[in-house]
C-alpha cells in the first residue's frame, strides 16, 4: 500500500491507514457508508455451507465498524467449463442465506471464468457517525472481549489433509457461519470503544493492529483464550498453515511474552482465523454486561480475554492470569 496515492477528501472518514477492518465514507453529516470486501476458495466440500461461510466473513468488517450491511454484490471465480453450474447456484444460495440473515440484500455481483473455485462479496453498510466503532479508540483500564473460539485455521487445514473428525469440523462451520451481528449488537449496547474482526492474520495479528492504532498496549491472557473441540489436538499433530509462521513473524517485532504461557495456546494466537469473532474494547465495568448479551444472542464462548494497558514497549503483550 506505500507506493499508492493517498486520497484526500473531507468526507474520508477512515480510509487506508490504521489497519482499518472497511472504509468510511461521509454521505450527510448524520449517515455514513462503509464498504468492505472479501472472497476466497472452498474451505469445506459442501457448496451451501462455503457460501455461508464466505458470506458470513465478508460482512464481518461492516458489523466490526458498528455498521449494519444494506446492499452486497457477489465476487465469483468458478471453473465452468469444469464443474455443473449447479455447484454455483448452491454456492450463491448460501451466500444469500447469511446476507438475508444479516439484513441486507444481493443486488447484483460479477463472475470470472477461474480455474479455482472463488466466492465472497462485496458490501456496503451505514452507519450513524456517534455509533461507529473503529479500532482506534481503545483506552487503558479498558477490558478486552472475544466473541468467537480459535482454531479454525488448524481444523480447515486438517479437513483439507482428511485428518479432521466430523464433530470438530462441524463446530468450526458453526462458528464460522455465526453472523458477527452478535458482537456488534453487544458492543453497541454498553458502548464499547473500539473493535476490529479475527480473521487472516490471527488474533496476535488483529489485536496489534488495534493496539496500534490506539497507540496503547494489549495484554492478552493465554489460558483464557476460548478454542474450539478438536483444535488443540489436530494442531498438536502438525495441522498448520503457512500463515501461521507468517502471522507470528509480522506480530514478533512488536511482541512481548512474559512468563510461561501454554505453547500450544501461544500457537493458537496466531492461527489464521476464517469467519473469526470480534475482538472489543470495553470499559472494565460494561465488560459483564457485554458478555451477557453476546451469550444470551448465541455467541456463547465471549469471553474477557485480556485488557488494555498504557503504551508500553510492545504492541501485545502474551501472558496468564496466574
Amino acid at each position: 500500500m506505500r507506493g499508492l496515492p493517498k486520497f484526500e477528501d473531507e468526507n474520508l472518514i477512515v480510509g487506508t491507514e490504521d489497519f482499518s477492518d472497511a472504509g468510511v465514507y461521509r454521505l450527510r453529516d448524520d449517515l455514513l457508508i462503509v464498504q468492505s470486501l472479501d472472497f476466497f476458495p472452498p474451505l469445506v466440500d459442501d457448496p451451501y455451507t462455503f457460501g455461508q461461510i464466505a458470506a458470513a466473513n465478508s460482512m464481518s468488517d461492516i458489523f466490526a465498524m458498528g455498521a449494519r450491511p444494506v446492499t452486497v454484490m457477489n465476487i465469483v471465480g468458478f471453473p465452468d467449463d469444469q464443474l455443473e453450474l449447479s455447484i454455483l447456484n448452491e454456492i450463491m444460495k448460501g451466500g444469500a442465506e447469511r446476507v438475508i440473515a444479516g439484513g441486507a440484500v444481493v443486488v447484483g455481483g460479477h463472475t470470472v471464468r477461474d480455474v479455482e473455485i472463488k466466492f465472497g462479496l462485496s458490501v456496503t453498510g451505514v452507519v450513524e457517525p456517534e455509533k461507529l466503532m473503529t479500532n482506534q479508540a481503545a483506552k487503558p483500564g479498558d477490558v478486552v472481549v472475544l466473541t468467537k473460539a480459535l482454531g479454525t485455521g488448524f481444523i480447515t487445514t486438517a479437513f483439507k489433509k482428511n485428518r479432521c473428525d466430523e464433530p470438530s469440523l462441524a463446530a468450526a462451520v458453526a462458528s464460522m457461519t455465526q453472523l458477527n451481528s452478535i458482537g456488534a449488537d453487544a458492543a453497541r449496547s454498553v458502548g464499547a470503544h473500539a473493535s476490529t474482526d479475527i480473521t487472516g492474520f490471527g488474533l496476535g495479528g488483529h489485536a496489534g493492529e488495534l493496539a496500534q492504532a490506539s497507540g496503547v498496549t494489549i495484554a492478552i491472557h493465554v489460558d483464557r483464550l476460548p478454542i474450539l473441540p478438536g483444535a488443540t489436538k489436530l494442531a498438536e499433530a502438525g495441522n498448520h498453515t503457512r500463515a501461521s509462521a507468517s502471522n507470528r513473524s509480522y506480530a514478533e517485532p512488536t511482541l512481548r511474552i512474559d512468563g510461561s504461557p501454554d505453547p500450544m495456546g501461544i500457537e493458537m494466537v496466531f492461527d489464521p482465523q476464517t469467519s473469526g469473532g470480534l475482538l472489543i474494547s470495553v470499559a472494565a465495568d460494561k465488560a459483564d454486561a457485554l458478555v451477557s448479551h453476546a451469550k444470551a444472542a448465541g455467541a456463547e464462548v465471549t469471553c474477557v480475554i485480556g485488557e488494555v494497558l498504557e503504551k508500553q514497549d510492545a504492541a501485545i503483550v502474551l501472558t496468564t492470569s496466574g
